[in-house]
C-alpha cells in the first residue's frame, strides 16, 4: 500500500545485497528467488527522498560493510535493480526520481518509530537467447514496426510504457479464465424483433455432432442455457447407451464456425441462433472435449514489472521548498515555480535545403493543448539557408506553475514570400495569408514521468503537408525518425539544480473561492448561458467556496449531475485549462460526478479532441467500463481513433482497451486489425499504436498469436498479388480471357497459409483457395475476387468469399458499416428488423482491406441489363420480373416484396441521414429474397459526385420508379405496400433523432482518421441538419415526407444517371 496519508518522515529499508556482475541486463525470466545466504544493510530515510537517494544510502553502507565488490556500481540502475515483493509478484522501483513515500510496498511497523519494508538489491542480469529473439520477431512482425530499434533509452516513454504496461497485463491473466476466454460467445442484448418474436412459443430442433462418429437432434426451449444443452446431450447418449468420456469437461461450439455457445445466456440472445432462424437455416452445435480447444496459454516471456506508482510523485506540501535546508532539497515542486515559461531559439540545420530558397523564414513557438493554441510568440525572419542561427529568446505569458500535464511546445517553421526580416514577435496570429508553414514538430513540457523538461534539446521535424482542418499533427509530440534527412531545430529551456516535477493534486480538495474557471475569451464575451451551467456548483464564472459546500450539498450535486451530465461537454470547453486553481476546481467537480450519470454520447464527447485533461478523459473511461462487448464493439473502431488525443502512449483508456481486449477475443480480434491499420498507416502515431499493440500481443494467448500470424500472413501474400495484378493490367478496361489464369498462376505461386480466420469476422475459417472461383473485376483499383474453401459442415458448403482491395482506403467504408450498425441497434431496441446488410469490411493497412462477398445478390445494373441491355434502366417492371423469377411461388413472393419494402425504408432513411453520394446501380444491390442493401460508400455526408461540373445526383436518397413498381405504386396510385413502406420510413426517421448526438459524436471522433471527406467540424452541421435537431417531431415527419415526394418527382433524373454510368462506364 501506498504510504501517502501516513504521517511518519522516516522509512526503514532493510537491502538484501546479491552479489554479482552489473554490468547486464534483467532477464526477462528469471524467476528472482531469494536467498539467505547474501549480506543485507539497514538504511533509514526520509520518507520525501526519492530512490536515487536510497540508492546513495545503500552505496554508502555498502562500501562502509565492505558488502560488494563494487558498492559504486548500486548506484546504475542498469546493473543493480531494486526490487520489492508484493504479493506472489517482484515489483522494481524503476523511476530514481520516484519518492519513496509512493512506492505500492508492503509496508510493516516493526518499529514504534518509522514504517519499514524488505528489499532486495539485485544485479541486473542479461538473458539474450535465441527464443528470446525469435519472439520479439514475431511481435514485430505482428505489430507492423520494430520497437527495439527504438526502445533505447531506459527512461524513455517507449520503454517506460512497455514496464508500466506488464502489470496491467499480469493482473488480467491472473484472473482470467482461459477455457472462458477461449470460448468467449457472440451474443446480444437487443430485444427480439417481431419477426421473431413467433418463433418463443416453438422448440429449436438443435442437431449435436460428437467426435466425427454420433450425431443426433432434439428439441429444446428458447429459454434454454448452453448448460442446460450439455445436460440434454449427456442424458440422450445414457439413455442411448452410447460411451463418450464422462471425465472431461464439455463445450458447445457452432459446427463449420469459429463460434461457441457458452455462459449463462439463453439460446435466443446468442447471434447465431438469430441468424439461423432469421435465414431458415438448422442449429447444428459440435460436442467438442476442453482438451481439443486451441490452447490460451500465455508463452511469451513477459516485461518485468514496476512499481505501479511510477512516474507520480507526492504532493505539493511533501515537495514544497518552504522551510527547507537546502540538503532537504532533492526535487521542485512545479506550483514553486512562478516565473513565466520562455525558449530560447537557437537554430536550425537541413540536409538539404528546398529548392524555392529564397524565401525568409521564421520560427512559431506556440503552446498547445490538445489541439488549441493557448499562446504563439514568433521569432525574427532571417533567410532561409542550410544553417539558420537566431540565439533568441521567445517569452511567453504563461506561469510555469500553471503548465498542466499534456501541455505541448510546438514549433514550425514558417516561409514568407516577402524579403522582410523585421521582429514579428509576441503576435497571437503571426501568419498571413502568405507564409506558408515547412516544417513542424512539439515537445511535451511536461514528460510522462511528471518531470518538466530542462536543458538543450535538438528536435528532428516533420515537413508539413497540408489537409484542411487535419488535426492530427498538433496532436502528436513524435519527432521524425529519419534524422539524417530531416530538418533539426535546437533550443534551449530554462534549467535547474534539481528536478521540477508536477505534483499529484488531491482529487477531494473542496474548491477555491475566487478561481476564474472559464477563460478569458469566453468569461467576458460569451457568458454562460442557463442550459452551459452547472446550477449547483455554479452561480457565476467563479465556484462556490469550501465552506458552502457541505457533505448534504455534495449530495445534492450528485443528484443533479444526473440532470446536467449533458452539459458537461459545453461546460469544459469554457474552462481555462491554463489556470492551475481553475483547473483543481474542475478536478474537484469531476471526481464528485457519478461517470454512470454520463449518456455514452457525453462520455464519447469527452473523448474528443476537444478535452485533453487526465481527469476529464479518466470519468468518460469510467463510464464505458459498464459497456457490454456488443456495445463495446460499436465504438471501438472510434475508440482506437480517440488514444492519438492522449499526450502520453500510457492513458487510463489505452489501460481500458487493452484490458478489454485481453478478457474477450471477440474484442481482441478487432482490437488487433484497428490498431494494426494505424501502425501502418499513422506516422506519427506509429510508436505510440505499436506499443500498446505488443501490449495486447503479449498477453492475448498462444492461440490468438498464430491466428494473427496466418491472418498477417494472408494479407500479405493477397496484396502482393494484387500490386502484380495492378501493374500488369493498368487499365481498367483491359483485362482479356488470360487475366483469370494469371491470377491462378500468382495465387498458386504465393505465400497464402493453409487456412486462416477472416479479419472482418473471426468466426468464419477460409481454407484451401479455390482457384477456378478467383477472377479480377474490371474496376480501376483491380479488386481481387477470391473464393475459399470453408470449414466443413452439414448445414452448408458455400465458399468464403472475399474482395480485396489495394489502393482504397476502406476505413470510410468501414465507418459507414459501423454506423449501420448503429443505427440497426437503435430499431432493434423497438423491434425494428429492416433487414439491413451490413456486411464485413475491414481495412487491414494502409489503402489495404477486405470485404465481404453477400452471396445470392446482384447488383441491380445487372438485373436491368438482363431486360434489355442499358435501356433495362428505364424498364419499372425490370426489378419486380427479376424478383418474381426467383420466387414462384405467390406466398413467398409477398414475404419477398415485405422484405424489399422494409430494407428498402431502412437503406432509404440511413443514406439520407448519412448523405452518401454516387449512388448509381452498380452499388445498390438485392438478393434472391428481395433484400436490398447499399455497397461502396466513396461520397458521404453530403458530398456528391460532379460530372463535367454538374452534380449528378438532384435526389435526397434512391427511390425510383422501378422501386415504387415492386411496391405497386404505379401512375401516383397509392398501394398497401408503399404506405407501409412511408410510415416505417418515418418510424425509422424519428427512432434516430433522440440518438442524432450519438451519430454526431461517432463521426466527430474519426476526423482524427483524416478522410478526405470527413475533415471539419462543418461536416457534422450536414447530420444535424438532415436530423432536423431544431425542430418539432411533427416538423420532422413532414420534412421526411418532403423528401419522399422530392424521390418520386424525380426519379426519372436517377434512370436517366443510371442509363448513363451503364453506357459510358463512369465511376
Amino acid at each position: 500500500m501506498a504510504t501517502s496519508h501516513l504521517s511518519e518522515n522516516l522509512l526503514k529499508f532493510v537491502c538484501e545485497l546479491q552479489p554479482g556482475p552489473g554490468t547486464e541486463q534483467i532477464c526477462k525470466d528469471d524467476d528472482q528467488s531469494l536467498s539467505v545466504d547474501f549480506e543485507s544493510v539497514s538504511v533509514i530515510i526520509p520518507a520525501q527522498c526519492s530512490v536515487h537517494q536510497l540508492r546513495l544510502r545503500i552505496c554508502a553502507q555498502a562500501q562502509e560493510q565492505n558488502c560488494l565488490t563494487d558498492p559504486f556500481a548500486v548506484l546504475d540502475p542498469k546493473k543493480y535493480a531494486l526490487l520489492y515483493a508484493r504479493e506472489d509478484d517482484w515489483y522494481e522501483a524503476y523511476d530514481d526520481c520516484q519518492v519513496l513515500r509512493t512506492l505500492d510496498i508492503p509496508w510493516s511497523k516493526e518499529d514504534s518509530d518509522f514504517l519499514s519494508a524488505y528489499m532486495l538489491v539485485k544485479p541486473v542480469l542479461v538473458v539474450d537467447t535465441e527464443e528470446m529473439k525469435r519472439q520479439q520477431q514475431r511481435l514485430t512482425y505482428l505489430v507492423g514496426h520494430d520497437l527495439e530499434e527504438e526502445s533505447t533509452d531506459r527512461l524513455g516513454e517507449l520503454t517506460f510504457t512497455r514496464r508500466k504496461l506488464a502489470s496491467l497485463r499480469r493482473q488480467e491473466l491472473r484472473n482470467r479464465d482461459d477455457v472462458q476466454y477461449a470460448t468467449d460467445p457472440w451474443v446480444t442484448s437487443a430485444p427480439i424483433t417481431d419477426e421473431l418474436q413467433e418463433w418463443l412459443n416453438r422448440k429449436l430442433l438443435v442437431t449435436f455432432h460428437y467426435m466425427s462418429r454420433i450425431s443426433f437432434s432434439v428439441q429444446v426451449d428458447f429459454n434454454a442455457t448452453p448448460e442446460v444443452l450439455l445436460q440434454i446431450f449427456g442424458k440422450v447418449m445414457e439413455n442411448q447407451a452410447l460411451e463418450y468420456d464422462t471425465s472431461e469437461d464439455l463445450v458447445l461450439k457452432v459446427t463449420g464456425r469459429e463460434e461457441f455457445f457458452t455462459g449463462n445466456h439463453t439460446l435466443i440472445n446468442f447471434l447465431w441462433v438469430r441468424r439461423c432462424l432469421t435465414t431458415n437455416q438448422d442449429l447444428h452445435l459440435s460436442v467438442l472435449p476442453v482438451s481439443q480447444l486451441d490452447p490460451e496459454t500465455v508463452q511469451l516471456v513477459d516485461w518485468p514489472l514496476v512499481d505501479g506508482f511510477s512516474g507520480q510523485f507526492s504532493s505539493h506540501d511533501d515537495l514544497t521548498l518552504q522551510e527547507k535546508d537546502l540538503d532537504d532539497i532533492f526535487m521542485i515542486s512545479l506550483w514553486d515555480c512562478n516565473r513565466k515559461f520562455r525558449v530560447k531559439l537557437l537554430g536550425f540545420d537541413i540536409p538539404e535545403v528546398p529548392s524555392k530558397c529564397n524565401q525568409a523564414v521564421y520560427v512559431e513557438a506556440s503552446l498547445l493543448y490538445g489541439t488549441k493554441s493557448v499562446f504563439s510568440v514568433s521569432s525574427s525572419a532571417k533567410p532561409l539557408a542550410d544553417e539558420v542561427l537566431w540565439n533568441e529568446w521567445l517569452d511567453f505569458d504563461v506561469a510555469l506553475s500553471d503548465l498542466p500535464r499534456g501541455v505541448k511546445l510546438r514549433l514550425t517553421i514558417n516561409a514568407r514570400d516577402s524579403d522582410t526580416t523585421s521582429s514579428v514577435k509576441e503576435q497571437k496570429q503571426s501568419s498571413t495569408s502568405k507564409d506558408t508553414v515547412l516544417y513542424f514538430v512539439s515537445l511535451l513540457l511536461i514528460d510522462h514521468r511528471s518531470v518538466l523538461s530542462q536543458g538543450p534539446f535538438t528536435l528532428h521535424m516533420w515537413p508539413y503537408v497540408y489537409t484542411e482542418n487535419d488535426q492530427t499533427d498538433r496532436l502528436s509530440s513524435a519527432t521524425n525518425p529519419d534524422k539524417a534527412n530531416s530538418m533539426a531545430i535546437s533550443i534551449l529551456l530554462d534549467r535547474y539544480n534539481f528536478p521540477v516535477v508536477l505534483p499529484n493534486a488531491p482529487s477531494d480538495k473542496p474548491p477555491s473561492s475566487s478561481a476564474p474557471v472559464f477563460s478569458r475569451s469566453f468569461s467576458n464575451t460569451d457568458p454562460l448561458s442557463p442550459e452551459d451551467t452547472i446550477p449547483q456548483l455554479t452561480d457565476s464564472p467563479t465556484l462556490r467556496s469550501p465552506s458552502s459546500v457541505s457533505s448534504s450539498r455534495r449530495k445534492s450535486f450528485k443528484m443533479g449531475s444526473v440532470e446536467y451530465s449533458s452539459s458537461l461537454p459545453q461546460f469544459l470547453r469554457k474552462v481555462d485549462w491554463m489556470s492551475r486553481k481553475a483547473v483543481e476546481d474542475v478536478h474537484w467537480l469531476l471526481g464528485n460526478w457519478d461517470p454512470l450519470e454520463l449518456d455514452i454520447p457525453v462520455a464519447l464527447q469527452l473523448l474528443s479532441m476537444d478535452f485533453a485533461d487526465e481527469v476529464v478523459r479518466r470519468l468518460a473511461v469510467q463510464r464505458l467500463e459498464a459497456l457490454s462487448n456488443d456495445d463495446l464493439l460499436k465504438y471501438l473502431l472510434q475508440l482506437v481513433q480517440t488514444l492519438k488525443v492522449e499526450p502520453f502512449h500510457d492513458s487510463f483508456l489505452a489501460r481500458y482497451l487493452i484490458q478489454r481486449a485481453l478478457r474477450s477475443k471477440r474484442i481482441g480480434h478487432f482490437f488487433f486489425w484497428f490498431v494494426r491499420s494505424e501502425v501502418v498507416s499513422s506516422l506519427y502515431f506509429r510508436e505510440r499504436m505499436a506499443v500498446i499493440l505488443e501490449a495486447y500481443l503479449l498477453g492475448c494467448g498462444a492461440a490468438m498469436i498464430n491466428s494473427f500470424i496466418q491472418q498477417v500472413q494472408a494479407v500479405e501474400a493477397l496484396q502482393e498479388v494484387a500490386i502484380r495484378i495492378k501493374n500488369l493490367y493498368p487499365d481498367k478496361t483491359n483485362l482479356d480471357s488470360t487475366t483469370p489464369l494469371k491470377l491462378q498462376e500468382l495465387l498458386r505461386n504465393s505465400n497464402l497459409p493453409n487456412e486462416f480466420l477472416l479479419p472482418f469476422d473471426p468466426r468464419i475459417k477460409a481454407g484451401r483457395i479455390l482457384l477456378e472461383n478467383c477472377k479480377v473485376m474490371a474496376s480501376k483499383k483491380k479488386p481481387l475476387w477470391l473464393e475459399f474453401a470453408p470449414m466443413p459442415s452439414p448445414s452448408s458448403s458455400t465458399p468464403v468469399g472475399i474482395i480485396f482491395k489495394e489502393g482504397d482506403d476502406l476505413r470510410q467504408d468501414m465507418l459507414v458499416i459501423q454506423t449501420l450498425v448503429v443505427m440497426d441497434s437503435i430499431w432493434q431496441e423497438k423491434s425494428l428488423d429492416l433487414n439491413l446488410i451490413p456486411y464485413g469490411c475491414i481495412a487491414t493497412g494502409h489503402n489495404i482491406g477486405m470485404i465481404e462477398i453477400v452471396r445470392n445478390a446482384v447488383t441491380l445494373a445487372a438485373v436491368q441489363k438482363s431486360f434489355g441491355g442499358s435501356a433495362g434502366a428505364f424498364k419499372n417492371n425490370a426489378l419486380f420480373e427479376w424478383l418474381k423469377s426467383k420466387c414462384p411461388l405467390q406466398e413467398i413472393h409477398y414475404k419477398t416484396v415485405e422484405r424489399f419494402v422494409k430494407s428498402c425504408a431502412g437503406y432509404c432513411v440511413a443514406m439520407y441521414v448519412l448523405g452518401i453520394g454516387d449512388r448509381h446501380n452498380d452499388n445498390i444491390m438485392i438478393t434472391d429474397q428481395g433484400n436490398l442493401f447499399h455497397i461502396d460508400f466513396g461520397h458521404i455526408l453530403g458530398n456528391r459526385k460532379l460530372f463535367l461540373g454538374v452534380k449528378r445526383e438532384r435526389v435526397p436518397f434512391v427511390l425510383t420508379p422501378d422501386f415504387l413498381y415492386v411496391m405497386g405504386r404505379v401512375k401516383s396510385h397509392n398501394s398497401l405496400y408503399f404506405n407501409r413502406f412511408v410510415d416505417t420510413c418515418i418510424q425509422a426517421y424519428l427512432l434516430l433523432r433522440p440518438h442524432s448526438q450519438l451519430l454526431v459524436t461517432l463521426f466527430s471522433l474519426m476526423l482524427l482518421t483524416g478522410i478526405p471527406e470527413l475533415s471539419t467540424a462543418e461536416d457534422m452541421r450536414y447530420l444535424k441538419e438532415v436530423l432536423q435537431q431544431e425542430q418539432s417531431e411533427a416538423e420532422a415527419k413532414e420534412h421526411f415526407l418532403q423528401q419522399i415526394s422530392e424521390c418520386q418527382k424525380q426519379g426519372w433524373t436517377v434512370q436517366t444517371n443510371w442509363w448513363i454510368h451503364m453506357v459510358a462506364g463512369i465511376r
